[in-house]
């Protein structure tokens, strides 16, 4: 999830202005669980900052540090002196829906959460029969089956036996896939459940489609800011309070707009964008299908289409992000030497925290740029640019 994830845990990302963790703690609450231990420990100080102990959505908040990120079972096994007999355990950068919680949570064996995909190389792939586990593969070549390992479990402390006897994986972690393995191969059954919603990120451009998927959801407009005569509000459109809309502005939904942001004039919001708290979108600006963190500026002449930019950004006037290649193809990126496909044929760029841009700076289609970075007037900017670079 570089570069965004060079600020801030990977938990804390927003879709449609919420944390990815902050949705899933929402649909607890509503599924009826009240009670949440954390395990944190990459910039954990983000995570307690913004969920406190949890009143604000109702939910009591524990937090247990995990010093070395060693795995899921390490992580479980940090919380164990907190866990009751029964207990869920969910991985917090995937959105599932609290109907699916409750499904869960009603049975009274263990239960592994379970999807069908189409990429099931990717993941745990599961094996079932008679709705029983039978196996797990941790990202096999050739997956005996399309169903995978959706990160929803609901324990009982008998699993805590298998944590303690959990070796290290070839990825140097304990993994809870490899205790249910043991405790399987022991006689307990685990019983799969398959969910109907299940919205995972696992690269940046996954944002985008979660951004999507939530923003649908978003039936009417909530308009608690000013919206001036003369602009245009189309569709279903979030606007937060102390936000002004100015004359000219063209929004069409779903679209969601945070708190204390200075929109227009004459600018166009297309649909599937989210905009943080204390942005700034300006004069002939066009935004499409992206997200944009909060405290970041786009205020002149900017075009930036399918991309996601990072909090306290500066475009300079006629900064623009291409997003589509000209032959029109799918766009593949380079992840660790080898080529992943993103699934769209729109994507533009994905930039970090605190960078700053000089006027007519061009930024091709499947960028990565990185926190801090400094981009000289009339560049053109491609690739993977690192954190804090100046480019001239």
């Amino acid at each position: 999830m570089h570069p965004l994830t060079y600020t801030r845990p990977k938990v804390m990302l927003p879709v449609a202005n919420k944390p990815i963790l902050e949705h899933l703690i929402i649909e607890l609450k509503k599924a009826g669980v009240d009670e949440a231990v954390l395990v944190v420990g990459y910039r954990d100080e983000t995570i307690r900052q913004h969920f406190g102990d949890g009143s604000r959505p109702g939910v009591n908040i524990r937090y247990v540090t995990q010093r070395k990120q060693l795995g899921t079972a390490d992580a479980l096994k940090s919380a164990s002196h907190l866990l009751e007999d029964q207990f869920l355990m969910l991985n917090g950068d995937a959105i599932v829906k609290s109907e699916d919680i409750k499904k869960i949570i009603s049975n009274k064996s263990m239960v592994i959460s379970v999807k069908e995909v189409e990429n099931p190389q990717d993941f745990g792939v599961v094996e079932i029969k008679d709705n029983k586990v039978v196996r797990i593969l941790e990202k096999p070549e050739k997956p005996p089956t399309n169903l995978i390992n959706a990160g929803v479990y609901l324990f009982t402390k008998d699993i805590l036996e298998f944590v303690e006897k959990t070796p290290l994986s070839r990825r140097g972690e304990y993994e809870i896939t490899d205790s249910i393995q043991l405790a399987i191969n022991a006689g307990f059954e685990f019983k799969a459940v398959k969910i109907d919603t299940w919205i995972d990120v696992g690269y940046p451009w996954d944002l985008l489609k979660a951004n999507e998927e939530m923003l649908s959801n978003v039936e009417e407009s909530r308009i608690e800011g000013e919206i001036e005569d003369g602009a245009v509000i189309k569709g279903s459109v979030i606007v937060g309070e102390g936000t002004v809309i100015r004359a000219g502005a063209y929004i069409i939904g779903p679209v969601i707009i945070g708190k204390n942001c200075v929109i227009g004039p004459n600018c166009f919001i297309r649909p599937y964008t989210s905009i943080g708290d204390n942005c700034h979108v300006g004069n002939a600006v066009e935004i499409k299908n992206s997200i944009i963190m909060s405290n970041t500026k786009v205020p002149h002449l900017n075009y930036v289409g399918d991309s996601v930019i990072g909090e306290n950004c500066n475009f300079g006037a006629g900064t623009k992000i291409a997003n589509l290649r000209l032959d029109g193809k799918e766009i593949y990126v380079s992840v660790k030497g080898k080529k992943i496909p993103t699934g769209r044929r729109k994507f533009g760029a994905v930039i970090g925290d605190n960078v700053k841009t000089g006027i007519n700076v061009s930024i091709n289609v499947d960028t990565f740029i990185g926190n801090d970075v400094f981009i000289a007037p009339h560049v053109k900017v491609e690739g993977c640019i690192e954190p804090f670079t100046r480019v001239f």
